[in-house]
């Protein structure tokens, strides 16, 4: 790639992203630049931010990887012409090169018109981190978008779904859905009588268990629309006779800050520590989310309080493969005949490197299963990540730009059930399915584990 134009793009219409009421337009420039300013200062991304900041060897690479600009063939959706916007900035700003010669070292004084363009922009990319698996210098554009979209939701640009979730989650009722606690622990007691119906034997849901070994958190949206994973992750602990529970106080492990803002991850990501420490739990146990995990695991240490660091984080995966591993799980996988594959989420995968304990745990499962190509860290991204799945405004977009590689994957594999271990990448792959008629359905991985699972029934 010789160069990277100078242009923005006009609002499109039929992808229409549509935000917050932002800051009047005269105010942004100076907003902009004082949001960059505060978090190169505070150093929390140091030296890796600033390299990519300063680095693009114009190879062209990312074109090959990006599965939003393989759909489009538009420059504007480059991972390498996205990052430029943020890039040429900073070159003007806050290096001294870019402050003597501008243009002449890819710096540029930031305008109006590049604001609009980075919002549209930043919320075109999944944050997938599938460009920089093969970037000859490790640039990671997805670390650039989120850096633009904490700047942009500084301004006031960030999806209504996504700041109304957390003001819920944080302000109202503790939970993106304001579910009631009563309301909570009703669904629970529903979901024992299931639980009871489906084993032949009582499995239990323990809630405020204090001194459990694990502390048990999920995107609440799965008490309400994946009752079957829940179930499957209950089975499981109660497989492997583990010790765990459920706390009623903050009990969503949704963290759509990771996505907008890196004060609402902190809050939200601290109150979910302050519940395993409440009930002295020594591990932090994700459902099946990819964000989730990844707000966690990565963030723990950045934003995590002192008093919290003692506290482990771990994937639901993690936990399930390890009492695998050590045989506290009796499997029949018979009871799941149908060919099943297997659906890489960017942030479990490329995010936080669990590429082969799912697989063990399908393999163990599932009477035939087949891969994905391409497959692990360069399997593509559903098409809903970065939160863009939660961004109704967005969907047709998902369906026609982002989610197309995908579609392409999944006919291909001719499998009958696709199992994808995230809230997110569920939402988009059934929506996927649904609106390009795929032959198959979806199954989180612990709906298709606790199909498996054998129990001993009372004589």
């Amino acid at each position: 790639m010789s160069e990277i134009k100078d242009e923005t793009r006009g609002a499109d219409p039929k992808y229409a992203f549509r935000s917050e009421a932002p800051l009047p337009r005269e105010e942004r420039v100076a907003r902009l630049l004082k949001t960059l300013e505060g978090i190169l200062k505070a150093g929390i991304y140091d030296l890796p931010l600033e390299m990519y900041l300063n680095t693009c060897a114009k190879c062209n690479n990312c074109a090959e990887q990006c599965q939003v600009y393989q759909a489009t063939g538009d420059v504007r959706d480059l991972p390498a012409w996205r990052s430029n916007l943020l890039r040429r900035v900073y070159r003007k700003h806050f290096t001294p090169s870019g402050k003597l010669f501008g243009r002449l070292v890819g710096a540029k004084e930031v305008t109006e018109e590049d604001i609009d363009a980075m919002v549209d922009g930043f919320y075109r990319c999944t944050m997938c981190r599938r460009c920089a698996v093969n970037c000859p210098l490790a640039v990671d554009n997805a670390l650039i978008t989120r850096i633009g979209r904490v700047i942009l939701g500084d301004l006031g640009f960030a999806p209504k779904n996504m700041t109304g979730s957390v003001k819920t989650q944080l302000l109202d009722g503790g939970n993106t859905s304001a579910i009631p606690k009563a309301a909570f622990i009703d669904t629970l007691d529903f979901l024992e009588e299931e639980l009871q119906d489906e084993a032949g034997v009582p499995i239990p849901i323990p809630r405020d268990v204090e001194g459990a070994e694990f502390l048990f958190a999920a995107p609440v949206s799965d008490y309400i629309m994946e009752a079957d994973t829940l179930i499957g992750i209950a089975k499981t602990f109660h497989a492997a006779k583990a010790s765990w529970t459920i706390g009623t106080e903050n009990f969503d492990a949704i963290n759509y800050g990771l996505f907008y803002s890196d004060e609402k991850l902190e809050k939200i990501l601290n109150r979910l520590l302050a519940e395993a420490r409440r009930l002295k739990c020594k591990t932090l146990v994700i459902g099946e989310c990819g964000h989730a995990t990844k707000a966690g695991l990565l963030f723990q240490k950045v934003y995590g309080r002192s008093e919290y660091q003692d506290i482990k984080i771990k994937s639901i995966l993690e936990v399930s493969h390890r009492f695998l591993k050590e045989g506290r799980l009796r499997l029949d996988p018979a009871k799941n005949p149908d060919l099943v594959t297997y659906h890489d989420p960017c942030n479990l995968g490329r995010g936080a490197g669990l590429y082969e304990e799912p697989r063990e745990l399908l393999r163990a499962a599932v009477m035939n299963y087949i891969e994905m190509t391409p497959t692990r860290g360069m399997n593509y991204c559903c098409g809903g990540g970065g939160g863009l799945v939660i961004a109704e405004d967005l969907h047709t977009w998902r369906m026609e730009v982002g989610g197309l590689k995908k579609v392409e994957q999944l006919r291909a594999t001719k499998a009958k059930i696709v199992v994808a271990p995230c809230a997110n990448c569920k939402k988009q792959l059934r929506e996927l399915i649904q609106f390009h008629k795929l032959d198959m359905e979806l199954a989180g991985l612990h709906d298709v584990l606790g199909k498996a699972l054998v129990f001993e029934k009372n004589p």
